[in-house]
């Protein structure tokens, strides 16, 4: 009886450690069940994620071999689905759709958005958004063929290049390059008599000769040169074209309107004769004139929907900007004795300096600072002298008192607002300069603006 019981008394040991088990076990299997329920998802979700970045390396193929086709080669509207195929074996296994959102007027920045899915599990989507640009050639604030001298009085905000030697006494804030190792500094730049010096020198703060970098490799000034015969034909077709004045030159006065006032100029204001960088005397005067005949406003259009304002003759630029405008004064062919110079009389302000407005100014010959230009004068635009210089004449005693810049500078010649004699004294010109470089220009400069030959970059990513 006693062992009967003692049977017994296993037996249901047995269920009880059973019963345990069985619960134990579909815990764990409905855990486990979960577990691969979540595995799958993610696995759906990172086999999405994949075929939508298939998508987008597809279409940054697409645009390194058709770089402004921003409709996958249909001509018509999207979105614009693929299939994608698995290599190993040969199958359609999911499908990529692309949104492309071409760029801005005057931009270069491509949207591409590609929503990515397999066949199998179509509800489970990812979706990945890139932002490709092709940089400008106005990735520096400063940009020169020739010689420099940053004074002690002047500092410069972002990248600076010269192919040939820099003096640096100012501040600068950004990689300061030169392709010279050492070059023949000249009198004009405060070595009497000339001396070899290193390809950049002077008595800038060590926080700035940090960023000192040369000889690097010469920039092809070549490269800038626009395309001024398609900046004619784009002017006459769908932007503004000014024929050449018979009179002075043309006047342009932005309104924040998103206008444009143009003018005829009749006459000019007399003033003392200057000197150019080159030593060359000029006795041309620079400025229009202040009485009732000396401008004839001819029209006060909209900016152009393309942007281009092409001139055919002198230009004078000033006003308050509230679009993306490239202006170009050139006269083809090409003539050193008839290309016409962008003058700068007055005040170029932007309206917000958010990047949606942007100023080009493409001067054949040299964009220059008036005589009558107002003691503190600021400039927003990305400026090119595509043969001159970009300077403020030699004006013996006619002192201003500080300049800013905001934008780009590139000068073929030697680029000057301010004049110092032996002991570094201004003498002409302004006497303090601040040039700050306008970040937006990189991806987004103004219309028909130069760009890298780099191709497009990818500028931001992400996905959900």
């Amino acid at each position: 009886m006693r062992h009967t019981r003692s049977q017994g008394y296993i037996l249901i040991y047995e269920v009880v450690v059973m019963f345990i088990f069985s619960m134990t076990l579909l815990a764990v299997l409905s855990v486990g069940n979960r577990m691969l329920g979540g595995l799958r998802s993610s696995v759906n979700r990172e086999q999405a994620l994949q075929i939508s970045e298939a998508g987008i390396n597809y279409y940054q193929w697409h645009l390194a071999h058709y770089p402004t086709d921003y409709q996958d080669g249909t001509g018509g509207a999207g979105p614009y689905v693929h299939d994608y195929i698995d290599t190993d074996t040969g199958t359609v296994i999911g499908q990529f759709s692309l949104t492309i959102t071409p760029p801005l007027i005057g931009s270069t920045v491509v949207t591409i958005r590609s929503t990515g899915y397999t066949l199998a599990n179509p509800n489970t989507k990812r979706t990945v958004t890139t932002r490709y640009g092709i940089p400008s050639l106005a990735k520096y604030s400063f940009l020169t063929n020739s010689d420099v001298w940053i004074g002690d009085t002047e500092s410069v905000n972002g990248e600076f290049h010269s192919n040939n030697g820099i003096r640096f006494d100012g501040t600068g804030n950004a990689p300061i390059t030169s392709a010279k190792t050492t070059y023949m500094c000249q009198p004009y730049h405060g070595c009497s008599p000339a001396q070899s010096k290193p390809g950049i020198w002077g008595a800038a703060p060590q926080s700035t000769q940090n960023f000192w970098q040369f000889p690097v490799p010469n920039l092809d000034f070549t490269t800038i040169t626009a395309n001024l015969a398609t900046m004619k034909n784009d002017a006459q077709t769908n932007g503004i074209y000014l024929a050449p004045s018979n009179a002075q030159g043309y006047s342009l006065v932005f309104n924040s309107n998103n206008t444009v006032s143009i003018y005829r100029v009749n006459s000019l204001r007399a003033h003392p004769t200057g000197w150019d960088v080159n030593g060359a005397a000029h006795n041309e005067d620079l400025d229009y004139g202040t009485g009732g005949g000396a401008r004839t406003l001819l029209s006060t259009p909209a900016l152009p929907a393309n942007g281009i304002m092409f001139i055919e003759d002198r230009t004078w630029v000033e006003g308050t900007v509230s679009g993306r405008v490239m202006v170009a004064a050139a006269l083809l062919p090409y003539n050193p004795a008839t290309a016409p110079s962008i003058l700068i009389p007055n005040n170029i302000q932007y309206t917000v300096k958010d990047g949606t407005v942007a100023l080009g100014l493409l001067a054949q010959k040299d964009v220059l600072a008036t005589y009558y230009v107002p003691n503190t004068l600021n400039i927003d635009a990305a400026l090119i002298a595509q043969n001159g210089s970009v300077q403020r004449f030699y004006f013996p005693s006619n002192i201003k008192t500080t300049i800013t810049t905001y934008g780009s500078l590139m000068s073929f010649g030697v680029w000057t607002w301010s004049w110092v004699n032996g002991s570094g004294t201004v003498v002409s010109g302004f006497q303090n300069t601040v040039t700050t470089y306008d970040t937006n220009l990189l991806f987004s400069p103004p219309p028909s603006f130069p760009l890298s030959n780099s191709g497009y970059q990818q500028i931001t990513w992400s996905n959900n």
